[in-house]
C-alpha cells in the first residue's frame, strides 16, 4: 500500500488519542482529589500523610472503577453486537430501511426492483 495514501497517525487514531487523553485527565484529576482526601484524613487524625498508607487505597479505587466500567462497557460492545448479529428489531428495521432507499434509487433510475430481484434469484441458482 502506497504510504502517501494512509492518513496522518493524529487523523486514523484521533478517537483513540481523544479517549487517551481523557482518560489520562480523570485518572491524574482522581490522583489529586484522592491524595488531598486522604491528606485531610491524615490531618484530622492528628497523623502523618504518607504515599505507602495513599498507594494502597488509590490503587485499590483506580480498580474498582475500572471493574465496573469496564464490566459495563464489554456488555455494551459485545451485547450489542451479539443481538446485532442474532438479528435483533433493531438490526432489521436498518436492513429495512436501507433495501427501501436502494429500491427508490432503482426506481428512480428506470430499474424495477422486483425483476431485478428475480433476476439475481435465476441466475444464481443456476
Amino acid at each position: 500500500m502506497d504510504s502517501s495514501l494512509r492518513p496522518r497517525f493524529t487523523r486514523a487514531y484521533s478517537f483513540a488519542i481523544v479517549t487517551g487523553v481523557f482518560f489520562l485527565l480523570s485518572w491524574f484529576g482522581q490522583f489529586i482529589f484522592q491524595m488531598m482526601e486522604v491528606r485531610n484524613e491524615a490531618q484530622e487524625h492528628g497523623q502523618q500523610f504518607t504515599w505507602s498508607d495513599f498507594f494502597p487505597q488509590f490503587l485499590q479505587s483506580t480498580f474498582e472503577n475500572w471493574q465496573s466500567e469496564f464490566l459495563q462497557l464489554i456488555w455494551q460492545a459485545a451485547g450489542l453486537a451479539l443481538f446485532y448479529y442474532w438479528g435483533s428489531s433493531q438490526s432489521k428495521e436498518g436492513n429495512d430501511r436501507l433495501e427501501a432507499k436502494v429500491d427508490a434509487l432503482l426506481r428512480d433510475r428506470g430499474i424495477d426492483p422486483e425483476e431485478l430481484n428475480a433476476r439475481t434469484v435465476q441466475e444464481a441458482s443456476h
